[in-house]
């Protein structure tokens, strides 16, 4: 049974504070919980409606009902199972030969399907601005759908890094070469830019590059495309070549 204190510790995850404070963070549904065993990710517990169906050696579920779950979950409609898991302690940042670079993305549901591309595409780690959304948010760890425990996520001073890094950086713009012409580097960063704002003046200063995703409707006035569908676009072409 949840007690009143555990339930208000797990509600209190889904700010940065406190998932820092306890050292903590949530991860929902069984699917995704079934890849942590075989990840970094230490589970503190599980609390499921039916924990037979969790399949995990040496890990019990606790059994909740229905409405217990709710109270923890941070989903609309909550799936069978939350697992309450430890953060990872910062790894050393090592770089790699293609990685993405995020400016300032704000939205979680960006950053959880960039990683999920990353993933889906063979990309080890991606290097985030220090401001950019903590991926330890519900909403990114949920948009991830796992893919969060195989994509090594940092944070940086992106001028520092970017100032002395052996990669090309690449960043996106709406005069830069055409993605279907670009010769693809062989080490590179692909960086993406902040939603509304795009990438701040110091990170462009520092591009060595820059490439744009042509529009080829009739009416040419759609203004842009969605950060992480530009994304899953341009590392298409990328990896085709």
């Amino acid at each position: 049974m949840l007690t009143a204190h555990t339930i208000k510790v797990l509600q209190s995850l889904d700010k940065k504070k406190f998932r820092q404070k306890y050292n903590l963070f949530l991860v929902e549904g069984n699917k995704i919980i079934s890849e942590l065993p075989q990840s970094n990710y230490k589970i503190k517990e599980i609390f499921s409606t039916d924990p037979e169906k969790l399949d995990l050696k040496d890990i019990s579920g606790i059994p909740v009902t229905v409405s217990e779950l709710k109270k923890i979950s941070f989903l609309q409609n909550p799936k069978d199972s939350v697992a309450v898991c430890h953060l990872n302690e910062e790894s050393e940042f090592k770089e790699k030969d293609f990685q993405i670079v995020l400016d300032g993305i704000q939205d979680p549901g960006n950053l959880g399907t960039i990683i999920r591309l990353a993933d889906w595409f063979g990309i080890e780690q991606i290097v985030c601005s220090e401001d950019t959304v903590d991926f330890y948010n519900p909403k990114v760890i949920q948009a991830t759908m796992g893919s969060f425990t195989r994509v090594n996520i940092v944070y940086e001073n992106l001028v520092d890094y970017l100032s002395q890094t052996d990669n090309q950086n690449i960043g996106t713009d709406m005069t830069g070469e055409n993605i279907y012409s670009f010769k693809k580097p062989e080490k590179i960063n692909l960086i993406l830019g902040n939603e509304g704002k795009g990438m701040r003046p110091e990170t462009e200063k520092l591009l060595h590059e820059s490439v744009c995703i042509p529009r080829f409707g009739k009416s040419q006035s759609t203004e842009s495309l969605n950060v992480s569908m530009a994304a899953g676009i341009i590392l298409g072409q990328l990896f085709s070549k």
